[in-house]
């Protein structure tokens, strides 16, 4: 497996896509939170944050389609409207968080200006990259996320081997395992994996010069190297919270312990500092969702670059409006959606990975359907129907860790190739 400078280029543009507004102050508060069992929480933020957006782009190589070939064994009607729908989620809340959380932390403590101004130039600049497509994978991977990685690294590693560490506090989690776990949900990466995916796939076709299987494993190498600085800036940040647990109150805000730690960590630069890598961070996952959508319609409406401009704009338009609120509102705005629309994308991108024959066109359709039956649940407990479905989920396993669906869908699976394989013989 040969990495080399396309492989890197392309790896760092698709980590830029990624690593957004949740994916840098999520991780911190949890590892405050975690305290002691830092470890168990960072893998199960890493299992459903890191591992499956990266099954996502293996997914990805193995198909390089669209988004539509994902979901196209169970029924095209189905596959189009997942991604009207993830889409329209991705428009609607990541790409409009991004802005938020660059207002809250990079602009208004500097220059006190209002939300609207912040967003409305945020997403006038995103449209300029997003109209420029053909550079995006040069720009991302060449010049923005180096500088997003090098100054998160700072952070941690200053913070690791601080002299004044105070030491790691007890844990606030009861179940440590599925807080991490259900907590990688806010930071999209699966839903980044099949919308950024594309964006990755669709850059490579427009320079028109590899195969097939060219692309396919330099799609995996970037995917690893996308997944490898994942995976160090995640537990780096979860560590870094949790060493600084008795400093912090646990009431303390997602935006008020990432500038604490910057300021510990890298002293009063630090402020500057992070206001920068905020800014890049934001601002390179909303070019990638809003890319990553226009692209989409694009294809839909025969490869017209009216739809493509059309796209951009309304997804620029929406996430100025959506980009006023409060990042903490606009998390918890998130949580049922996400558990409604994760749950579907992770069983999708699980059946694309393994090999064809156990993902026969009834195995994918029995899998979603009874996901999708077992989710329910959990979407109508977290728009507050806990009390009717809490009855549901007692009785159904790892129901009361809203993960309702997986134990069926498992069952569903293996049920559905036995009665496969049996006609066969």
């Amino acid at each position: 497996m040969r990495f080399n400078k396309e492989t890197f280029v392309a790896g760092f543009a698709l980590f830029s896509m990624f690593f957004g507004a949740g994916n840098l102050m999520l991780p911190p508060l949890l590892g405050l939170k975690a305290g002691d069992a830092w470890f168990m929480v960072t893998l199960g933020f890493v299992i459903s944050a890191v591992i499956i957006p990266l099954l996502g782009i293996v997914a990805h190589a193995r198909l390089q389609g669209t988004m539509l070939d994902f979901a196209k064994k169970v029924s095209p009607n189905f596959s189009l409207i997942y991604c009207l729908l993830v889409y329209a989620i991705s428009l609607s809340l990541p790409s409009p968080r991004t802005a938020s959380v660059t207002h809250e932390i990079a602009i208004q403590p500097f220059f006190g200006t209002s939300a609207w101004l912040t967003s409305s130039v945020y997403f006038a600049l995103v449209l300029l990259f997003v109209l420029n497509r053909s550079r995006i994978l040069g720009l991302l991977g060449k010049f923005l996320s180096p500088i997003i990685f090098i100054v998160v690294l700072s952070i941690i590693f200053i913070g690791v081997f601080s002299a004044q560490t105070p030491g790691i506090g007890p844990s606030e989690l009861q179940i440590p395992l599925v807080s991490g776990l259900l907590e990688g949900y806010q930071t999209f990466d699966a839903i980044g994996a099949v919308v950024v995916g594309g964006v990755i796939i669709i850059s490579l076709q427009i320079k028109g010069k590899n195969s097939f299987e060219h692309n396919k494993g330099l799609i995996i190498r970037s995917g690893i190297v996308a997944g490898l600085g994942l995976l160090i800036i995640y537990s780096g940040m979860i560590y870094n919270g949790a060493l600084y647990s008795n400093v912090f109150d646990q009431e303390t805000t997602r935006t008020e312990l990432l500038s604490g730690l910057s300021l510990i960590t890298l002293g009063n630069i630090g402020k500057t500092l992070l206001s920068i890598l905020v800014g890049l961070a934001c601002f390179t996952t909303a070019v990638g969702i809003v890319t990553g959508t226009a692209d989409f319609m694009k294809g839909i409406f025969k490869n017209s670059k009216k739809a493509y401009v059309l796209t951009a704009i309304i997804g620029c338009i929406l996430g100025v409006v959506m980009g006023q609120f409060d990042v903490h509102y606009i998390i918890d705005v998130a949580v049922p959606a996400l558990m409604f629309i994760y749950p579907i994308t992770i069983v999708l991108i699980l059946l694309n990975v393994l090999p064809d024959k156990l993902t026969h066109p009834l195995v994918f359709r029995a899998v979603v359907i009874v996901t999708i039956i077992f989710s329910l649940p959990d979407f109508l407990g977290s728009i507050g129907l806990k009390e009717q479905v809490a009855p549901i989920l007692e009785t159904l396993p790892f129901g009361e860790f809203s993960l309702a669906w997986l134990v069926p869908a498992v069952i569903t699976f293996v049920i559905m190739n036995i009665i496969l394989l049996t006609k066969k013989q």
